[in-house]
């Protein structure tokens, strides 16, 4: 059964709905240094946040609760007009835009499905059986999201299965084919027409969209990776090795490393997110601690600019919308942060709701009454849709 809980209809978008006077519900926020405005309607959750240099107002409102999910949420995306969830339950919900309807149910194979991206006609999803798994998206067919390929491919097999020199070890007495993964695949990424996952194996794997050939396998880290992105041509992968490392290729060479962004000592950094210039990266740590770098001119260094305890417990997912920054933690909340000047943090607001760790987050770019749609997922299987504005009073 697929339960939604809607306030205000989406049907009806528009500024006036999203303003405090009309929204007939709104998202519970906290601050330790928030004062309540008197002269607000009941139902409008504002407050201040006072700084040394800036004292920011801010509001939003919760808008939808999506619930269907046998398993907890565990990646979103944004495919087109839909959004597209996905569970521990390995079931993959695709909702409808704007009004947030179920449009169609998928997804196969053993294992939850731990990350997912859509480019083109095509969805790549991730599964905890070290397999990705390739969609085609038809709308002139009943099977909109149909299943065309799984990663490696059988092509890919036959050419490489009979050499011994494709093979590495990668645990005592076993070895597999370097184009295989050999533990759950945990991130996915795409930039200029290739895909990028990576593993708990500590690999990373550089795959053509084009043909779905593999076409590196990078020794990446020391332990885990937990997150990708990729922009301006540098891909970036964070692990629970405490490090972010900055990958790079130039016309038609290998990927090389172009630079190590060190975060805390023995603290595991979960989620790794960068601004459209690609100048500010921002990882999020197992510590609670939301770490932001900035890179040169030339994506070749990067230097240490800000460190902000964001949460109580560890910040498990991050994304970016101009200069708004959302973190989802374990504890259950999503911080609302300004990036400001040099790339510090300046904390906007606490969003409560989730009854459960907060495991992924994905900001819609359409404008909606001066603000953007984010929606979250959480380990209480539920899907929740914010409206949070872009810009803020002072």
């Amino acid at each position: 059964m697929v339960l939604i809980t809607m306030a205000p209809s989406m049907h009806e978008f528009s500024a006036p709905l999203l303003s405090s006077a009309t929204s007939s519900r709104s998202c519970s926020i906290s601050s330790t240094s928030s004062e309540a405005d008197d002269n607000s309607p009941p139902t409008s959750h504002r407050f201040e946040l006072r700084d040394v240099a800036t004292t920011y107002e801010f509001s939003c409102k919760s808008l939808a609760v999506l619930s269907g999910h046998i398993g907890s949420v565990s990646c979103l995306a944004l495919c087109g007009e839909f959004i597209l969830s996905a569970s521990q339950g390995k079931d993959i919900i695709v909702w409808q835009q704007p009004d947030l309807r179920q449009f169609t149910k998928f997804g196969q194979g053993d294992g939850s499905v731990k990350a997912l991206v859509a480019v083109g006609n095509k969805v790549f999803t991730a599964h905890q059986d070290s397999k990705i798994r390739v969609w085609k998206v038809s709308t002139s067919s009943e099977n909109v999201f149909k299943l065309i390929n799984t990663l490696p491919t059988t092509k890919d097999y036959l050419g490489k299965f009979m050499k011994q020199s494709n093979y590495v070890q990668t645990r005592r007495h076993h070895k597999r084919l370097w184009i295989e993964h050999a533990d759950s695949i945990s991130c996915l990424a795409v930039y200029n027409g290739l895909v990028y996952s990576g593993s708990w194996d500590k690999t990373l794997k550089v795959w053509r969209i084009s043909d779905l050939k593999c076409l590196e396998s990078i020794k990446a880290h020391d332990d885990a990776i937990n997150s990708l992105v990729a922009c301006k041509g540098i891909v970036y992968s964070a692990s629970a090795d405490g490090k972010i490392k900055a990958w790079g290729k130039h016309g038609n060479t290998s990927h090389s490393l172009q630079g190590i962004l060190e975060g805390h000592k023995d603290v595991s950094l979960n989620s790794v997110t960068v601004s459209e210039d690609g100048k500010w990266v921002y990882g999020g740590g197992s510590d609670g601690y939301i770490m932001g770098w900035e890179g040169n001119a030339n994506f070749i260094s990067w230097k240490l600019v800000s460190e902000t305890k964001a949460h109580h417990m560890a910040v498990l997912c991050m994304c970016l919308m101009g200069e708004v920054l959302c973190s989802g933690s374990a504890d259950k909340t999503i911080g609302i942060w300004k990036r400001e000047a040099y790339g510090k943090l300046c904390k906007i607001g606490v969003i409560n709701g989730h009854q459960g760790p907060i495991k992924c987050l994905q900001a819609s770019p359409c404008n909606v009454g001066n603000g953007f749609l984010l929606y979250s997922g959480g380990l209480d299987k539920t899907v929740r849709v914010w409206w949070v504005p872009k810009r803020f009073a002072i």
